[in-house]
Protein backbone atom coordinates (compact mmCIF):
# COMPACT_ATOMS: atom_id res chain seq x y z
CA UNK A 1 0.00 0.00 0.00
CA UNK A 2 1.76 3.15 -1.24
CA UNK A 3 1.92 6.46 0.63
CA UNK A 4 -1.07 8.61 -0.38
CA UNK A 5 -0.82 11.74 1.68
CA UNK A 6 -0.42 10.34 5.21
CA UNK A 7 2.53 12.44 6.33
CA UNK A 8 4.68 11.21 9.18
CA UNK A 9 3.94 12.79 12.56
CA UNK A 10 7.19 14.29 13.85
CA UNK A 11 5.99 15.49 17.26
CA UNK A 12 4.25 13.12 19.63
CA UNK A 13 2.25 15.13 22.20
CA UNK A 14 -0.27 13.67 24.61
CA UNK A 15 -2.93 14.02 21.91
CA UNK A 16 -1.09 11.68 19.54
CA UNK A 17 -4.00 9.27 19.18
CA UNK A 18 -6.31 12.17 18.36
CA UNK A 19 -3.92 13.33 15.64
CA UNK A 20 -3.72 9.84 14.13
CA UNK A 21 -7.49 9.47 14.39
CA UNK A 22 -8.05 12.78 12.60
CA UNK A 23 -5.69 11.90 9.75
CA UNK A 24 -7.07 8.42 9.19
CA UNK A 25 -10.66 9.63 9.46
CA UNK A 26 -9.97 12.41 6.94
CA UNK A 27 -8.32 9.92 4.58
CA UNK A 28 -11.32 7.58 4.70
CA UNK A 29 -13.99 10.28 4.49
CA UNK A 30 -12.09 12.03 1.70
CA UNK A 31 -11.72 8.84 -0.32
CA UNK A 32 -7.95 8.38 -0.06
CA UNK A 33 -8.73 4.86 1.16
CA UNK A 34 -11.57 3.28 -0.78
CA UNK A 35 -14.48 1.20 0.57
CA UNK A 36 -13.39 -2.42 0.98
CA UNK A 37 -9.68 -1.57 0.93
CA UNK A 38 -7.44 -3.29 3.49
CA UNK A 39 -5.71 -1.10 6.06
CA UNK A 40 -2.35 -2.71 6.79
CA UNK A 41 -1.18 -1.83 10.29
CA UNK A 42 2.54 -2.08 9.51
CA UNK A 43 2.24 0.30 6.56
CA UNK A 44 0.14 2.77 8.53
CA UNK A 45 2.73 2.72 11.32
CA UNK A 46 5.49 3.51 8.83
CA UNK A 47 3.53 6.26 7.10
CA UNK A 48 2.50 8.01 10.30
CA UNK A 49 5.60 7.26 12.37
CA UNK A 50 3.66 5.89 15.32
CA UNK A 51 3.49 2.59 17.17
CA UNK A 52 1.26 -0.32 16.25
CA UNK A 53 -0.51 0.12 19.60
CA UNK A 54 -1.62 3.62 18.60
CA UNK A 55 -2.74 2.45 15.15
CA UNK A 56 -4.71 -0.48 16.58
CA UNK A 57 -6.42 1.76 19.13
CA UNK A 58 -7.32 4.22 16.37
CA UNK A 59 -8.70 1.47 14.13
CA UNK A 60 -10.89 0.21 16.97
CA UNK A 61 -12.25 3.74 17.40
CA UNK A 62 -12.95 4.02 13.67
CA UNK A 63 -14.67 0.63 13.81
CA UNK A 64 -17.01 2.03 16.48
CA UNK A 65 -17.71 5.01 14.19
CA UNK A 66 -18.64 2.68 11.35
CA UNK A 67 -15.76 3.79 9.12
CA UNK A 68 -13.69 0.61 9.50
CA UNK A 69 -14.63 -3.06 9.73
CA UNK A 70 -12.37 -5.38 11.74
CA UNK A 71 -12.73 -8.67 9.88
CA UNK A 72 -11.54 -12.03 11.27
CA UNK A 73 -8.62 -13.54 9.33
CA UNK A 74 -8.42 -10.49 7.10
CA UNK A 75 -7.81 -7.54 9.38
CA UNK A 76 -9.25 -4.03 9.14
CA UNK A 77 -10.83 -2.76 5.93
CA UNK A 78 -12.55 0.48 5.03
CA UNK A 79 -16.25 -0.09 5.68
CA UNK A 80 -18.61 -0.11 2.73
CA UNK A 81 -21.55 2.25 3.07
CA UNK A 82 -24.68 0.57 1.74
CA UNK A 83 -27.81 2.38 0.63
CA UNK A 84 -29.97 0.39 3.08
CA UNK A 85 -27.91 1.91 5.92
CA UNK A 86 -27.68 5.35 4.35
CA UNK A 87 -31.46 5.55 3.95
CA UNK A 88 -31.89 4.96 7.68
CA UNK A 89 -29.28 7.60 8.47
CA UNK A 90 -31.13 10.16 6.36
CA UNK A 91 -34.40 9.30 8.11
CA UNK A 92 -32.73 9.83 11.49
CA UNK A 93 -31.14 13.08 10.34
CA UNK A 94 -34.49 14.37 9.07
CA UNK A 95 -36.13 13.85 12.46
CA UNK A 96 -33.28 15.23 14.54
CA UNK A 97 -32.07 18.09 12.33
CA UNK A 98 -35.47 19.56 11.52
CA UNK A 99 -36.37 19.63 15.22
CA UNK A 100 -33.00 21.15 16.12
CA UNK A 101 -33.21 23.83 13.42
CA UNK A 102 -36.70 24.84 14.55
CA UNK A 103 -35.71 25.05 18.21
CA UNK A 104 -32.48 26.88 17.41
CA UNK A 105 -34.43 29.47 15.40
CA UNK A 106 -36.68 30.03 18.42
CA UNK A 107 -33.66 30.46 20.71
CA UNK A 108 -31.40 32.44 18.35
CA UNK A 109 -29.03 35.04 19.77
CA UNK A 110 -26.63 37.51 18.07
CA UNK A 111 -23.60 35.57 19.35
CA UNK A 112 -24.93 32.27 18.05
CA UNK A 113 -25.73 33.84 14.68
CA UNK A 114 -22.12 35.05 14.42
CA UNK A 115 -20.85 31.55 15.22
CA UNK A 116 -23.20 29.94 12.71
CA UNK A 117 -22.25 32.33 9.91
CA UNK A 118 -18.56 31.83 10.69
CA UNK A 119 -18.99 28.05 10.40
CA UNK A 120 -20.87 28.52 7.12
CA UNK A 121 -18.01 30.65 5.76
CA UNK A 122 -15.62 27.82 6.66
CA UNK A 123 -17.85 25.33 4.84
CA UNK A 124 -17.87 27.44 1.69
CA UNK A 125 -14.10 27.94 1.77
CA UNK A 126 -13.42 24.23 2.32
CA UNK A 127 -15.87 23.24 -0.43
CA UNK A 128 -14.26 25.67 -2.88
CA UNK A 129 -10.82 24.24 -2.10
CA UNK A 130 -12.12 20.64 -2.03
CA UNK A 131 -10.45 20.27 1.38
CA UNK A 132 -12.42 17.31 2.69
CA UNK A 133 -10.92 17.28 6.18
CA UNK A 134 -11.71 20.97 6.70
CA UNK A 135 -15.17 20.45 5.21
CA UNK A 136 -15.82 17.58 7.65
CA UNK A 137 -14.84 19.71 10.64
CA UNK A 138 -16.70 22.82 9.44
CA UNK A 139 -19.96 20.94 8.84
CA UNK A 140 -19.66 19.22 12.23
CA UNK A 141 -19.18 22.62 13.84
CA UNK A 142 -22.15 24.09 11.90
CA UNK A 143 -24.54 21.39 13.08
CA UNK A 144 -23.04 21.40 16.56
CA UNK A 145 -23.96 25.08 16.89
CA UNK A 146 -27.52 24.35 15.76
CA UNK A 147 -28.02 21.46 18.18
CA UNK A 148 -26.44 23.47 21.01
CA UNK A 149 -28.71 26.41 20.24
CA UNK A 150 -31.68 24.07 20.30
CA UNK A 151 -30.65 22.62 23.65
CA UNK A 152 -30.84 19.15 22.10
CA UNK A 153 -27.77 17.63 23.77
CA UNK A 154 -29.03 14.02 23.74
CA UNK A 155 -29.95 14.26 20.05
CA UNK A 156 -26.44 15.59 19.36
CA UNK A 157 -24.95 12.59 21.17
CA UNK A 158 -26.89 10.33 18.79
CA UNK A 159 -25.63 12.31 15.80
CA UNK A 160 -22.06 12.09 17.09
CA UNK A 161 -22.28 8.29 17.28
CA UNK A 162 -23.21 8.29 13.59
CA UNK A 163 -20.86 11.13 12.71
CA UNK A 164 -18.35 9.08 10.74
CA UNK A 165 -20.97 7.67 8.39
CA UNK A 166 -22.90 10.94 8.28
CA UNK A 167 -19.72 12.76 7.31
CA UNK A 168 -18.95 10.30 4.51
CA UNK A 169 -22.39 11.00 3.10
CA UNK A 170 -22.01 14.75 3.60
CA UNK A 171 -18.66 14.89 1.82
CA UNK A 172 -20.01 12.69 -0.97
CA UNK A 173 -23.09 14.85 -1.54
CA UNK A 174 -21.75 18.32 -0.72
CA UNK A 175 -18.99 17.97 -3.30
CA UNK A 176 -21.17 16.29 -5.94
CA UNK A 177 -21.79 18.22 -9.16
CA UNK A 178 -25.05 16.32 -9.80
CA UNK A 179 -27.13 18.12 -7.17
CA UNK A 180 -30.07 20.28 -8.14
CA UNK A 181 -28.81 22.88 -5.67
CA UNK A 182 -25.20 22.99 -4.35
CA UNK A 183 -24.85 21.79 -0.76
CA UNK A 184 -23.40 25.07 0.59
CA UNK A 185 -26.37 26.92 -0.96
CA UNK A 186 -28.76 24.71 1.01
CA UNK A 187 -26.76 25.34 4.18
CA UNK A 188 -26.90 29.08 3.51
CA UNK A 189 -30.70 28.80 3.41
CA UNK A 190 -30.70 26.90 6.71
CA UNK A 191 -28.45 29.51 8.31
CA UNK A 192 -30.52 32.44 7.00
CA UNK A 193 -33.82 30.93 8.19
CA UNK A 194 -32.45 30.28 11.67
CA UNK A 195 -30.92 33.77 11.82
CA UNK A 196 -34.32 35.27 10.91
CA UNK A 197 -35.78 33.34 13.85
CA UNK A 198 -38.21 31.61 11.49
CA UNK A 199 -38.71 28.02 12.75
CA UNK A 200 -40.93 26.91 9.85
CA UNK A 201 -38.55 28.24 7.21
CA UNK A 202 -35.68 26.53 9.04
CA UNK A 203 -37.55 23.23 8.98
CA UNK A 204 -38.29 23.59 5.28
CA UNK A 205 -34.67 24.46 4.49
CA UNK A 206 -33.41 21.34 6.29
CA UNK A 207 -36.04 19.21 4.54
CA UNK A 208 -35.01 20.56 1.12
CA UNK A 209 -31.32 20.00 1.87
CA UNK A 210 -31.79 16.40 3.03
CA UNK A 211 -34.19 15.49 0.22
CA UNK A 212 -31.67 16.68 -2.35
CA UNK A 213 -28.73 15.00 -0.59
CA UNK A 214 -30.61 11.72 -0.17
CA UNK A 215 -31.36 11.51 -3.89
CA UNK A 216 -27.72 12.14 -4.80
CA UNK A 217 -26.45 9.63 -2.24
CA UNK A 218 -28.80 6.92 -3.52
CA UNK A 219 -27.44 7.29 -7.06
CA UNK A 220 -23.78 7.43 -5.99
CA UNK A 221 -24.05 4.45 -3.65
CA UNK A 222 -25.89 2.41 -6.28
CA UNK A 223 -22.95 3.02 -8.62
CA UNK A 224 -20.48 1.97 -5.90
CA UNK A 225 -22.44 -1.19 -5.11
CA UNK A 226 -22.53 -2.19 -8.80
CA UNK A 227 -18.77 -1.63 -9.09
CA UNK A 228 -18.03 -3.82 -6.05
CA UNK A 229 -20.47 -6.61 -7.00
Amino acid sequence: MENRGLNKIELQPTTLRDMVLERLRDAIIGGTFKPGERLIERVLCEQLGVSRTVVRETLRYLDAEGLVELQPNRGPIVARLRWSDARQIYDIRRMLETAAAQACAENMSPARERDLRAALAEIKAAAAQQATGDLFRATTRFYGIIFDGAGHSIAWEIVQRLNGRISRLRIMTLTSDTRNTPGPTHMQAICDAIARRDPEAARQAVEAHLTDAKQVAEKLLATEEKASA
